[in-house]
């Protein structure tokens, strides 16, 4: 099977229990995390995810809208992108 890289970043006021919620929500569905950064800077928190999504339970759009309700239920900001859409995004 071919991976499926993606890039989720995730940004808003640090908290207990981001990474947990968010890897939480990531190992239900199937979806390999192969990279993590995170940093907190003046109490925001920011962090970078490399996954793969080739195994995933659930098509990449409704991943994509679910990750997107879990940061408002927690109160952050989360994004799915396709690794090409990151790529192309980052040269313009």
């Amino acid at each position: 099977m071919e991976k499926s890289k993606s890039i989720i970043t995730v940004v808003g006021k640090d908290q207990v229990g981001i990474i947990g919620r968010v890897c939480t929500y990531l190992y239900q569905m199937n979806v390999n995390i192969e990279d993590i950064s995170q940093t907190i800077v003046s109490g925001y928190f920011n962090m970078m995810m490399i996954v793969d999504t080739s195994a995933a339970k659930k098509e990449f759009l409704a991943i994509s809208q679910e990750l997107e309700e879990l940061g408002k239920e927690i109160g952050v900001q989360i994004k799915l992108q396709r690794e090409d859409i990151f790529k192309s995004m980052q040269r313009i």
